[in-house]
């Protein structure tokens, strides 16, 4: 299994971070990392590049991400959520690799997803807890929105949301979460 590695944080000091080193060792040989940061990935899509992807013609740097995205079997992304959604650098990499003719196409009456056959897993860090977030019915709308809705709408089917809230706290059980991404990774990269 081919297994790509999307992390959007801006510090390697962070328990994002640690979830990251922790995917890298509980993955096969075969894991590329693409964090954004480190890349000083460019998340703007401007005019011109959305009209030049209707007619496949990709900037270099999407190109080059399409040829990961292509590759992988398990899509792992790691992100703290920020004000309710993805951090932007995030959001912009979404934007501009996700692009028509790659990730989805028209079809006579809906459109087509054409990354099928993948399997992705989301660890996604909370300033509060899990339970603040499901009281709220915020961790519902994730699971539509950033989860499934974005990535069924490209095809990728099989989408597992890992919320892990308090991040920051003292009394948050970090050994306990990263053994759950250990097995989350070890179950998704079989």
């Amino acid at each position: 299994m081919k297994h790509l590695i999307i992390y959007a944080h801006p510090s390697n000091r962070s328990f994002n971070h640690a979830i990251l080193e922790k995917a890298i060792e509980t993955s096969p040989n075969n894991v590329v990392v693409r964090d954004l940061y480190q890349l000083n990935f460019d998340p703007v899509l401007t005019w011109q590049e959305f009209s030049q992807t209707l007619s496949q013609q990709y900037a270099p740097d999407i190109a080059t991400e399409h040829k990961y995205w292509r590759e992988a079997d398990v899509i792992t992304l790691i992100y703290p959520l920020w004000w309710m959604g993805f951090p932007a650098i995030l959001k912009g990499y979404l934007d501009r690799v996700l692009s028509y003719d790659f990730a989805y196409q028209n079809g006579e009456i809906e459109s087509i997803g054409l990354l099928t056959g993948k399997k992705m897993q989301q660890f996604v860090t909370l300033g509060n807890s899990n339970e603040k977030y499901e009281r709220k019915g915020f961790l519902n709308a994730f699971e539509h929105t950033l989860g499934k809705g974005l990535f069924e709408f490209c095809g990728i089917n099989d989408v597992k949301m890992h919320y892990f809230g308090n991040i920051g706290l003292k009394e948050t059980d970090y050994v306990a979460i990263l053994q759950e991404v250990a097995e989350s990774c070890r179950e998704i990269l079989k």
